[in-house]
């Protein structure tokens, strides 16, 4: 399969570019996983397509302020870091722009003195590893200087850090957000679980490989980035639960979906499990523990339209971009919802 298969045209004017209020208002595009069938609705009727005895399994993995810009401290040229990865303690993998001026033992200033930062050694892929320093607590820090990573296509200014969060946030450590999971509101939940649907959650840190291109023309040589996931024991149990009882489980976001494809890979079970994946996801894959998806709408030629092809089948994908488009859906991290079912 070629990644042009997953190209789609899309006017830059449905890029959305800020979230819309309240969250649970975004349009919902419902596509029926084995016959194609396409209903238009909006966000807050997805109660409508869960049954008591299914499960939502959710990310929540919570979005690190992780873009700082500060100063080279021997020059007073300006820098911008981006953390990528905790190595340990203070240390992190980190994208430095200019990367000229962060070389080996090069220091750095950021807040005006709040945190300052040295650099360990340099990755072949170009990202640095630095040491940071602080005289509090560092993510406290990190929370008063940092400013949120969106992605390259939004550039409009955020001005709440929150909305690039979502309501049951809770891991710190991803650098971008599981972004099916921004249009539920509290009161959402509150009442999907009073419907009898159970909600649980793993952890997955999304790291900025996701948007990183598929650069090769056949799918199957691309090379996943690598991400830490965690599956609690309770989550474990839930979905096997649910299962047994003929529900459905439900991944809120690919990151989820990878979170538990990834782990019944491995184990050829759900079990309670941490650790790194780097599962590619594209048609041909057979899924071992998914019933369902909701998810947003994906850059073309990107690892997650190559997910989502896989589970829905590409036709009936392709067809549904197609219709987003028509339709004048919005697309992307800000935009609105597709629910596979």
């Amino acid at each position: 399969m070629k990644t042009s298969d997953f190209y789609y045209d899309l006017p830059k004017e449905l890029i959305a570019q800020t979230p819309l209020e309240p969250r649970d208002s975004s349009r919902l595009l419902v596509l029926g996983r084995d016959n194609g069938k396409i209903e238009h609705k909006h966000f807050y009727d997805i109660i409508d397509y869960l049954n008591p005895g299914d499960c939502l399994i959710a990310n929540d993995s919570r979005v690190l302020p992780a873009r700082i810009f500060g100063t080279k401290k021997d020059t007073g040229a300006n820098v911008e870091f981006l953390l990528l990865t905790q190595i340990k303690g203070n240390q992190w993998e980190t994208l430095c722009k200019p990367g000229k001026k962060a070389k080996v033992g090069a220091k750095f200033d950021f807040g005006n003195g709040l945190m300052t930062a040295t650099v360990v050694d340099v990755k072949d892929d170009g990202n640095r590893i630095v040491e940071f320093d602080c005289d509090e607590n560092f993510f406290a820090t990190l929370d008063k200087i940092g400013q949120m990573p969106l992605p390259p296509y939004i550039t409009e200014k955020l001005e709440d850090k929150e909305r690039y969060q979502t309501v049951y946030s809770n891991e710190l450590g991803s650098a971008a957000a599981p972004t099916a999971g921004l249009h539920f509101t509290n009161e959402l939940m509150a009442r999907i679980k009073a419907k009898g649907v159970k909600i649980a959650y793993v952890t997955l840190h999304v790291g900025l490989g996701t948007f990183r291109p598929v650069k090769v023309d056949d799918v199957t040589n691309h090379k996943m980035h690598s991400e830490h996931y965690e599956v609690p024991d309770e989550t474990a149990k839930i979905i096997k639960e649910t299962k047994e009882n003929g529900g459905r489980v439900i991944a809120v976001g690919t990151t989820s979906c990878r979170t538990l494809e990834s782990v019944a890979t491995q184990f050829g079970e759900i079990k309670a499990a941490d650790g790194w994946t780097d599962i590619f996801i594209y048609p041909g894959y057979k899924f071992k523990v998914l019933d369902g998806l909701i998810t947003n709408f994906h850059l073309p030629e990107s690892t997650l339209i190559m997910l989502v092809s896989a589970f829905a089948g590409y036709d009936n994908i392709m067809k549904a971009y197609k219709t987003a488009v028509d339709e004048q859906y919005r697309f992307f991290s800000f935009g609105d919802a597709m629910a596979i079912l």
